[in-house]
């Protein structure tokens, strides 16, 4: 009898054992139902700007973006004269075929399509100013965060033509983004005291885009524009 049972454990314990290897295996073999990559491994994949602009490169946190507004110079404009977009050379070759305009496209668009020339021919985007979606390249414009008038008046017009080149065509800092010809153009050279973007869930990305700018160049601000500045990273929540 004690054989017997000695026989029986042994049995039951190679079962565990053997149905534990089956599970091990169809683990590891086995492909999620929709044969996609789970969540965590997809997330942020495609392109696109992200919702809270985060696609924009070098933007800092909102703590980060209400310290470095406290150190930046505040002064009246200074004057227009001499001023030109000429003296902004834009848009610089990126290489391979690609200027600036086409490398924001690429970058601020989903599933975009580009010609040999580099011509973004097909995509998608969303304009953050105004939640606009396009699927033609030729409604967008490249906004320049701080527009180029807006910083000769407080800093550029000392400049040497290369640091306004530099300026005009950053890819490294958050002065460019792909946005409807419409709420470009309505912005004009407008401050954010003059103007901001309509789609107000946009105002902390956008002050903390241009207050870094501002910060990166040695530009100056007025007061009024300081104070909407204030304002709009007041509306990023913790």
């Amino acid at each position: 009898m004690e054989r017997q049972n000695w026989w029986r454990r042994g049995l039951a314990v190679g079962v565990v054992f053997l149905m534990a290897g089956c599970a091990a295996i169809e683990d590891a073999t086995t492909p999620e139902a929709d044969g996609k990559p789970s969540a965590s491994a997809s997330a942020g994949a495609g392109g696109g700007a992200a919702a809270d602009g985060s696609a924009l490169p070098g933007i800092p946190t909102a703590e980060q973006a209400e310290e470095e507004l406290t150190g930046l110079k505040v002064a009246p404009h200074g004057s227009m004269s001499g001023y030109s977009r000429a003296k902004f050379p834009h848009w610089a070759s990126q290489g391979e075929n690609c200027d600036t305009r086409e490398t924001v496209l690429e970058r601020d668009g989903a599933d975009v399509e580009q010609d040999p020339q580099c011509r973004a021919v097909a995509g998608k985007w969303t304009s953050v100013y105004d939640d606009e979606t396009f699927s033609e390249a030729g409604d967008l414009d490249i906004d320049h965060m701080v527009p180029l008038a807006n910083a000769w008046r407080s800093g550029a017009r000392t400049w040497t033509q290369d640091k306004r080149k530099e300026f005009a065509n950053d890819l490294t800092h958050p002065q460019l983004l792909a946005v409807s010809a419409s709420s470009n153009r309505s912005k004009g050279d407008q401050g954010p005291d003059e103007w901001q973007p309509p789609s107000k869930t946009y105002w902390c990305t956008y002050s903390r885009a241009w207050v870094s700018v501002k910060a990166t160049y040695e530009l100056s601000v007025t007061e009024a524009e300081k104070d909407m500045l204030t304002e709009m990273l007041d509306t990023c929540t913790p």
